[in-house]
């Protein structure tokens, strides 16, 4: 007689490959996937595309840098994250749920802010350019909060995986779109013989951006809100304060005790070479007169995919070596490949050469994000570690952005391959730091 009972599963019983991979089939992978295409799609419009856009518009360099600090709007989205995860929205929640209606608003604000942005000319008027570039990353950035909800609530934990897998793949999609697609857009859309910059060109482009947000939207408003989820009682701003935000940091100071202090360091400073070099790069291929199509192919599709192939290579080597040594491995490579673009300047308009410096670039900040990434999560405490990863990932961000808002300033004054070069050097002090974290225990 068998000694199995009924609720006794048999190792016989596992699904084959063909039906585990039929879970990307489904619908909930299927929305997660055009729902993930619409989180990564506003990110590049604001910042890469939209910086070559203003180069090409004959906006000072200075300018662009400054205009970068947007990008700190993300940074501090987790001050608003409670309230997109506990407050309703008068009417439109009771429509839609407390997920689909914050998805709502924020899908809105992201389509009205690009088309606003496409009708104004950043020659004749910019700051409706940049009041409309903010409402955008506020738009998105809310958008990833409501969407990390809607995603985690949607499946139980067997299918976590397959749609985070397919939400990736949409960011990445619209990551390609919204880079390289919106570059081949506006070159395609461009009058033959005419002046270099051509704002109709733009206009399409950024039409067509806003036009990609639809499906998104469309996703949301036929998806079934997921099951409410039992909310803590209301507490006041500082009751919310000690347990958002105290917390988390006062479980870290305690773990790590004075190393939390190098910690915190290392994570302020690891991409700040990348941060600071990459808010000048599209300026940079303009100035060396690369072509739209040029830069769309090269740097924003094929770069891409190099950096993809990074991350592979990253998680494989942090599994085979440890992560602080890819980590160390990670920083050097990108402060090196910094100093490649200062070797670009000096060759003019060389497509195999740029074809060389996105290839180490990308290869390089994969590899350095796949460690960084595995090293965050090594920091949390399971019991804060939605909080504790959001902080250092904002943590992250912060110093670096701020930087990178004087790039422009100091392209301005002393050109382009001193400006990389000196990037490249805001990476020694993190080897220090890295080697000194390496001997926590």
């Amino acid at each position: 007689m068998s000694s199995l009972t009924p609720d006794t599963p048999r190792t016989d019983d596992k699904p084959h490959w063909w039906d585990t991979l039929k879970v990307y089939a489904e619908p909930a992978s299927l929305r997660m996937l055009s729902l993930g295409f619409s989180a990564g799609l506003p990110l590049l419009l604001v910042f890469g595309t939209l910086s070559f856009w203003l180069r090409e518009a004959g906006i000072d360099l200075k300018t662009i840098g400054f205009l970068s600090w947007v990008g700190l709007v993300y940074a501090f989205k987790w001050a608003w994250s409670p309230l997109v995860d506990r407050l309703p929205i008068p009417l439109l929640t009771k429509l839609l749920g407390r997920r689909r209606s914050w998805l709502v608003v924020a899908q809105s604000l992201i389509v009205g802010g690009l088309a606003m942005m496409a009708f104004t000319d950043p020659q004749i008027a910019l700051m409706p350019v940049v009041w409309c570039a903010i409402a955008v990353a506020v738009g998105s950035a809310t958008q990833d909060i409501a969407l990390d909800a809607f995603r985690i609530e949607s499946a139980d934990t067997r299918h976590q995986a397959a749609l985070s897998a397919t939400y990736m793949t949409g960011y990445r999609l619209a990551m390609i779109w919204a880079g390289a697609g919106a570059l081949w857009l506006a070159a395609s859309a461009e009058t033959p013989n005419t002046d270099n910059y051509q704002y109709a060109a733009w206009k399409t482009a950024y039409l067509l951006m806003a036009a990609s947000m639809v499906p998104g939207m469309l996703t949301v408003l036929f998806s079934k809100e997921p099951a409410q989820q039992a909310l803590p009682p209301a507490r006041n701003a500082a009751e919310w304060l000690q347990g958002a935000l105290l917390d988390p940091f006062a479980d870290f100071v305690k773990r790590y005790r004075w190393h939390a202090v190098l910690i915190l360091a290392l994570i302020a400073s690891y991409r700040i070479s990348d941060v600071v070099m990459g808010i000048m790069a599209n300026p940079f291929y303009v100035d060396m007169g690369f072509s739209k199509t040029e830069v769309a192919t090269v740097s924003k599709l094929y770069g891409v995919v190099m950096t993809l192939v990074g991350a592979f290579v990253g998680g494989a080597l942090a599994m085979r070596f440890g992560v602080m040594r890819v980590l160390m491995l990670g920083a050097v490579l990108s402060s090196a490949s910094n100093l490649l673009f200062a070797w670009l300047g000096g060759q003019g308009h060389n497509l195999q050469a740029l074809i060389l410096v996105i290839s180490a670039d990308n290869l390089s900040s994969g590899i350095a994000t796949a460690a960084f990434v595995a090293y965050l999560s090594s920091l949390t405490n399971v019991s804060y570690s939605a909080t504790q990863y959001a902080l250092f990932s904002s943590m992250m961000l912060l110093f670096p952005k701020f930087l990178a808002g004087y790039s422009g300033w100091f392209v301005s004054g002393h050109g382009y391959p001193a400006f990389f070069t000196a990037s490249a050097c805001l990476g020694l002090p993190v080897l220090i730091l890295i080697a000194l974290a390496s001997r926590i225990k």
